[in-house]
């Protein structure tokens, strides 16, 4: 089961009090004060990670917290800083702070994002000595680490998205492409989740299947438009055998605009599948119901036509 939703509370580690001390040994009944200053709490960042599919570590960890600082101690001595707390995430997740509806992207493995800073050591009363108060009874107790809410959202960063109605054969399409070995069968919502597989360096995702109102929660719902959304290619599968090829395509670019505007700008390819199913004239009226640019044929039993559409999709892919 691919985990790509969670909410996650993370709560950063509290700053170490500062201590409250007088000097004092055998030679010294009633020294000044030496008490230290506490550490800082740890701070908790996110980073991408290649090695992770999905958000299933947190599916039942619902809060972390990072170690709160060492308080501080006599002599001066202060308090250890505790270690800052790494969250490993896939490429591609988006973290979306609920108070406050700020959105972090996490796109790398190189880049740490911080979430909830560590709280600040309190000083210890060898730091409010002065002229007038050579002996302070007081020492700052440390602030609080952040605590926040978060709703981690995977979005599967491919740079080719097969996408279309149930059944439009993506899952077949996929296995010829790449030699991946998704789920197939001839009913609608075979694929639940987004497989991936790589066409040489390219990583090619079959995303599940969609229906009209899927911008409003229906069917697959959202799930299916958050993972087209990194995806620099999409190739619109439709089932050639199909009765109103436009209207089917028009359906999926409908509940693109009703998702995100942005989906509708995205290089694409229109591909009208199983084109072994009909006879060449019907073939050819129906690639006439769109532009000649953007449209092609293709069969998993057609080695030239699976062919040709590597080469499209590798032309788009340098431009």
């Amino acid at each position: 089961m691919l985990v790509d939703n969670v909410h996650l509370t993370i709560k950063a580690g509290n700053g170490g009090n500062g201590a409250v001390s007088f000097l004092r040994n055998g030679l010294t009944d009633k020294g000044g004060p030496d008490g230290g200053n506490g550490g800082n709490g740890g701070s908790i960042y996110f980073r991408g990670s290649n090695n992770l599919s999905d958000l299933s570590e947190f599916r039942f960890k619902k809060k972390m917290r990072a170690e709160d600082g060492v308080r501080g101690k006599k002599k001066n001595l202060y308090g250890k800083n505790a270690d800052h707390l790494a969250l490993s995430v896939p490429v591609g997740t988006q973290i979306i702070d609920e108070n406050s509806d700020t959105v972090y992207e996490i796109t790398d493995i190189t880049t740490e994002v911080l979430l909830a800073q560590g709280g600040k050591g309190g000083r210890g009363n060898n730091e409010f000595k002065s002229a007038t108060n050579q002996t302070p009874t007081y020492a700052e107790p440390g602030t609080p680490g952040e605590e926040k809410k978060l709703f981690l959202r995977l979005r599967i960063i491919a740079d080719i998205g097969l996408i279309g109605l149930p059944n439009a054969g993506k899952s077949s399409l996929l296995s010829v492409l790449t030699h991946a070995t998704p789920k197939i069968g001839n009913y609608p919502f075979t694929t639940l989740e987004p497989n991936i597989g790589m066409m040489g360096k390219h990583p090619i995702a079959d995303i599940p299947g969609l229906i009209e109102g899927a911008s409003t929660g229906k069917g697959l719902g959202i799930s299916f438009l958050q993972h087209i959304e990194k995806t620099k290619i999409l190739v619109h599968c439709i089932d050639v055998t199909g009765e109103d090829l436009k209207k089917v395509y028009e359906t999926v670019r409908n509940e693109f605009a009703q998702y995100n505007t942005e989906l509708l700008e995205k290089k694409e390819i229109i591909l009208l599948t199983k084109s072994d199913l009909v006879e060449e004239k019907e073939l050819k009226e129906k690639m006439n119901q769109f532009s000649k640019n953007k449209v092609l044929t293709a069969s998993v039993y057609n080695p030239d036509s699976i062919e040709l559409l590597k080469q499209a999709l590798e032309k788009l892919l340098k431009n």
